[in-house]
């Protein structure tokens, strides 16, 4: 026993030893450098030695920039909000933060810092590096509001090398998944307004309507067959792009203003998780900045263009001005933007460049929109946003009076149907009151006025068409008995 006992200890002092004479050398090495080399030189030398040692290493090493050129690279924007949640017990330092109006706290590593993941049973170490560059002329896309212009950040994550297939086949897609995930769930929704000027300058606010497909004062049918085409085309990537067709669908809401158009939009976004950008058309120049405009827009979006049938008007107008008087140099200022370019927007080539995007337009007279712009594929589905229906006021009275049922609905729903009146004039009338109901009979006096206005614009438009009718009939009368005179006339005198 003794002699192994002592044997150990001749051996731990020759690990030791060697160790300090390592450490020793090492350090010698370190002095000589900093004192004899250029400081130029420094970061190759260290380089070198690492690349000797990491070929007896059975560690590799993938490196993470933030970009790729001058593009992001999607896979460190993933693994940033992944790591977020797999912070281990040895993490110190965290960074926190909450954007207003967001929905939860986001959390993401601080510099320098690891985690170690585990994956189909295999450890994963990251590290989050950050170093600063000295050009004047590099910054930051992603941070343009900050202070950090000259940083350049790198994740790198390590692994065993027999893992490297693992990594990326396997390990790096289901990051991305999961970090589309949690940004779905965890993003506010916002609304855009992209300058005309400057495309890639927009302007945007969170999207705080509160619609919802269950508040919506609307056909249920109507309802289910709108979420029932949403769910349809969310899921359809593949089929997309299988039969070569861009990844977009297109609506077309059309009714009188109040039906509730800009409310079913926002539902939409609200089910689907995507932004809005309100794009105004009547400020463009020219037919390539419906182009750039497309462009300058996100996927997982809806693109809304309102009262299209003003839009188009406006534009053809002003092209036949802007034609008419080549010479003006006002003139041609103006908006040349055509309906060949909206079309092309919609469905040509340029459509393509993006994914899983809804363009929208609302009017309210489809009858002067062109035919073209009404065929599938522009706008695959047309939806007829009616006057208040006896379904859409029962939806109504439980959202702004709690209740499902009263005495006074059979009556409400029977003037309803003849009264022709929008949901938000009926919205209107039941903000009113608190008590129950004095809101309703309130509705109920209001629906009689509408009614008794409905019977005298009648009334006048049959008396107006009569008055009309009865002064064309003189009017001919009077032209028959001229042209009698004047054929009575030369026979008299021959």
């Amino acid at each position: 026993m003794s002699s192994t006992a002592e044997s150990k200890m001749v051996l731990a002092k020759t690990v030791l030893s060697t160790v300090g004479s390592v450490a020793a050398t090492a350090m010698v090495v370190r002095t000589v450098v900093n004192e004899f080399l250029p400081s130029e030189l420094h970061e190759y030398f260290f380089f070198g030695l690492k690349n000797i040692f990491s070929r007896f290493s059975n560690q590799l090493t993938m490196v993470i920039d933030e970009f790729d050129g001058l593009v992001n690279n999607d896979i460190y924007e993933a693994a940033e909000m992944y790591l977020g949640n797999k912070l281990s017990p040895n993490t110190r330092r965290v960074k926190i933060s909450k954007p207003e109006k967001e929905k939860h706290i986001n959390i993401t590593m601080e510099r320098d810092e690891e985690v170690t993941d585990v994956y189909s049973g295999q450890k994963f170490k990251w590290v989050w590096l950050c170093r600063r560059v000295e050009s004047r002329d590099f910054y930051n896309p992603r941070d343009l509001n900050s202070t950090q212009r000259s940083e350049v950040r790198t994740f790198e994550l390590t692994f065993h090398k027999k893992n490297k297939d693992l990594v990326l086949n396997s390990y790096l897609p289901y990051i991305m998944r999961e970090a589309k995930l949690q940004k779905l769930k965890s993003r506010a929704i916002k609304i855009h307004t992209v300058d005309h000027e400057n495309m890639y300058d927009s302007q945007s606010m969170n999207l705080d309507h509160p619609a919802t497909f269950e508040t919506l004062a609307m056909d249920s049918e109507l309802k289910d067959k709108i979420l029932k085409d949403l769910d349809r085309f969310v899921k359809r990537k593949d089929y997309y792009r299988k039969v070569g067709k861009a990844w977009k669908r297109g609506y077309l809401l059309y009714g009188p203003p109040g039906t509730g158009k800009s409310s079913l939009i926002a539902a939409m976004a609200n089910y689907l998780n995507f932004d809005i950008y309100d794009l105004e058309l009547t400020e463009l120049m020219r037919n390539s900045d419906l182009r750039r405009l497309l462009v300058a827009t996100a996927n997982k979006s809806i693109l809304v263009v309102e009262d299209i049938d003003c839009t188009i008007d406006l534009q053809n107008n002003l092209a036949n001005r802007a034609n008419d008087s080549p010479s003006n140099g006002a003139n041609r200022q103006e908006s040349k933007v055509t309906l060949s370019g909206l079309l092309n927007f919609i469905d040509g080539l340029w459509s393509s460049c993006g994914d899983e995007r809804i363009i929208i337009f609302t009017t309210n007279h489809r009858e002067k929109l062109d035919p073209a712009l009404l065929r599938p594929g522009r706008m695959d589905m047309h939806i007829h946003m009616s006057y208040c229906t006896p379904c859409g006021f029962r939806l109504l009275a439980a959202n702004y009076l709690g209740t499902k049922e009263h005495i006074l609905f059979k009556q409400i729903e029977e003037l309803i149907e003849t009264a022709m009146v929008t949901p938000a004039e009926v919205a209107e009338q039941l903000l009113k009151e608190d008590e129950i109901e004095i809101s309703l009979n309130g509705l109920i006096n209001f629906l009689h006025v509408k009614i008794k206005e409905k019977e005298d614009t009648m009334f006048n438009k049959v008396e107006a068409a009569q008055v009309e009718t009865n002064e064309k009939k003189e009017s001919d009368e009077k032209e028959t008995e001229e042209n009698f005179e004047e054929k009575r006339l030369p026979n008299e005198e021959s």
